[in-house]
């Protein structure tokens, strides 16, 4: 056997180099590059390798640890998991920071590699810089709290064990049913240290992303449980676009006339103005998918795991309503006690169509009516104006918000009909992003995707600060397209860090700040319960010790301005319109508006309900009547 002498982290990018994934004939490196934010702890040991040992792999400097490894999901989210970015950080807080973008690509089973540096595994030097002792084990560190948030997780203590550690990585990364976060960890000295490894270890290894075909047994049990409905709902989960089985979808919809709604994960996968297409469905879903999914007698979820945002709670769906699961995931083939059909979601798709041949759902004029109803609700949502005689969509106690905040800082702009112009003004193939706030919502419902694969919404961590630093990612994936970024001022204030990763690296992405001084959608949740406002707008102290005073003006322009990129400050549909239009004259650098919209003009529930912690003993009568709104909806949920 022939070996050759490397470190452990010359070992580690040899082997990362050698990486390929292969699909449908198609063949790419499945590693692309890596994130790097440098410190003591991977600067000396992994530095050294990636000067020596690097060939193919792109290195960006990262500007914050979390950013730059929800750049590394945008990446891959957009990608369709097909190639990744790692990230590698220093030990203690820099390592600590990556554990958020973690939990982001674990619940949206996206693949994520993060290279952590540790601390001494001989312990000899012991305590040293950023660790923490702890006394009842000497063999914890700060990278132990990735075990919650990583699907694999190891740490390698001698430089030979990096061979079974990367081989279960890959494993994990390129797994369709269970890829998520890994976490390999990195002590310091180790990295350093030199192993006679075997040639063949850094051969190249394609990892084969096999399509896993259905059984006829639960092709079988499928397809009866099809035929015996007679309004059937499919929904578009994530799933879809992973497998890439968009064309396989739409066929199957349109052959048997069986309408779908759209999850977050799951929309663009057919364009937004299909006969079919009923829209987002439940909490963030539009009334047309909700409609319909109440009559619905059966339920086809395809790629979905069947959030509490997808089913409302588990309140969204008839009780008598039966459930067929297509997902390569066992666990989630089971939810709802539903008929599971574990394959891959095109395979599944095409037996499926094959079997049931001459059905066809016994849909009426409930579709087209559903679909007809929120066409002229989007109207309304896209020419909403505040002082039209329109009120503010969301009425609550502290509607006073809209009128404060129009005098504060001299607007007028509603974030609907702001959303709607921009959705009309870019480009067909433009990709948007976005992941947390009021805007999720409002996009679920309006966006009208043009083009396949070009809305990346992250919603099963919905992780504030996403929006910026996964955008960067995106840029990365798209190349050329241009990108636009939907963040919440909360959002953007949270974390942006890579937006100067972005000037840096001249990446032109389109940062959409909507400014309504507030958590705007946390403050809606907070009033509806019956609470009044407390810590979710951003307002001066007022006389009284409460935050109840003027709204703060930010000027986030000056801000992004500061860190080189170009900006628009937006107050008016008719600057909106200019600045959007400018901007796509900008190359080779990035782009923010800032959107002043006033609180209360997002859009609000068509017929869904969320469970939340509503409180059982209280002093107002508010919180009363939302105990009693909780309890009735309750009742209507399923229990599994």
């Amino acid at each position: 056997m022939k070996t050759i002498r490397l470190t452990m982290a010359q070992a580690l990018v040899r082997f990362l180099e050698n990486q390929y994934l292969s699909w449908d004939g198609q063949e790419q490196p499945f590693v692309r590059g890596i994130f790097m934010l440098p410190g003591h702890g991977n600067v000396v040991g992994l530095g050294q390798a990636l000067l020596q040992e690097r060939k193919r792999l792109e290195v960006y400097q990262g500007k914050n640890e979390q950013g730059m490894a929800q750049a590394a999901v945008g990446f891959a989210k957009q990608m369709k998991r097909k190639q990744i970015f790692a990230a590698t950080s220093s030990i203690g807080p820099g390592a600590a920071n990556m554990v958020t973008a973690c939990a982001t690509a674990t619940a949206n089973n996206i693949p994520l590699l993060v290279l952590p540096g540790d601390t001494y595994a001989s312990r000899q030097p012991d305590p040293v810089l950023q660790q923490i002792e702890q006394t009842h084990s000497a063999g914890i560190t700060t990278n132990d709290a990735f075990r919650a948030v990583c699907r694999y997780f190891d740490r390698i203590h001698r430089p030979e064990q990096l061979m079974s550690a990367m081989i279960n990585a890959m494993r994990v990364l390129t797994d369709p049913a269970d890829t998520g976060a890994v976490c390999i960890a990195l002590p310091q000295d180790v990295e350093g240290e030199a192993y006679d490894y075997p040639e063949s270890f850094f051969k190249k290894r394609v990892h084969e992303l096999e399509r896993r075909p259905p059984t006829a047994y639960a092709i079988k049990q499928a397809a009866a449980a099809i035929r015996q409905s007679k309004k059937p709902l499919l929904i578009c989960g994530g799933g879809v676009r992973y497998s890439e089985a968009h064309e396989s979808f739409r066929n199957f919809a349109e052959t048997f006339g069986i309408p779908f709604g759209e999850t977050q994960a799951g929309k663009s996968a057919v364009v937004w103005d299909h006969p079919l297409n009923l829209g987002g469905i439940g909490v963030t879903g539009c009334s047309a998918a909700n409609e319909i999914a109440g009559q619905a007698d059966l339920i086809i979820g395809v790629g979905t795991r069947y959030t509490d945002f997808t089913t409302a709670s588990k309140s969204l769906f008839s009780g008598s309503a039966r459930f067929v699961n297509i997902t390569m995931s066992p666990s989630q083939s089971i939810k709802f006690d539903g008929v599971p059909v574990i394959a891959d979601a095109r395979e599944a798709l095409s037996a499926l169509q094959e079997a049931l041949s001459d059905y066809r759902a016994g849909y009426k004029d409930e579709v087209k009516l559903a679909k007809e109803k929120w066409l002229c609700e989007l109207e309304r949502l896209d020419n909403m104006a505040y002082g039209s005689g329109q009120a503010p969509l969301i009425h609550d106690a502290n509607a006073s918000s809209a009128q404060k905040f129009a005098e504060d800082l001299n607007s007028i702009l509603t974030q609907t009909a702001a959303l709607g112009l921009i959705n009309h003004l870019i480009p067909e193939d433009a990709v948007v992003i976005g992941s947390s706030g009021s805007l999720p919502g409002d996009m679920q419902r309006m966006w009208r995707p043009k083009t396949s694969d070009s809305y990346n919404m992250e919603y099963g961590y919905s992780c504030m600060g996403y929006e910026v630093c996964g955008a960067v990612g995106q840029k990365l994936a798209v190349g050329g397209k241009e990108v636009y970024s939907m963040v919440g001022d909360g959002s953007f204030v949270m974390l942006h860090s890579e937006l100067l990763m972005a000037v840096q690296e001249r990446l032109k992405i389109n940062i959409c700040l909507f400014d309504n001084a507030s958590y705007g959608c946390i403050n809606n949740l907070q009033v509806e319960q019956g609470n009044e406002s407390l810590c979710t707008e951003l307002r001066y102290r007022g006389k009284d010790g409460k935050h109840d005073g003027d709204f703060l003006h930010v000027d986030y322009a000056a801000i992004a301005r500061g860190y080189g990129a170009k900006a628009y400050t937006v107050r008016t549909l008719h600057e909106l319109e200019e600045a959007v239009k400018d901007a796509l004259k900008v190359k080779d650098q990035p782009v923010l508006f800032d959107i002043k919209v006033i609180p209360k003009s997002m859009t609000d529930g068509y017929g869904a309900w969320w469970r939340v912690g509503t409180v059982e003993v209280s002093q107002k009568e508010a919180n009363h009547k939302a105990l009693e709104h909780h309890i009735k909806q309750l009742n209507k949920a399923r229990q599994y």
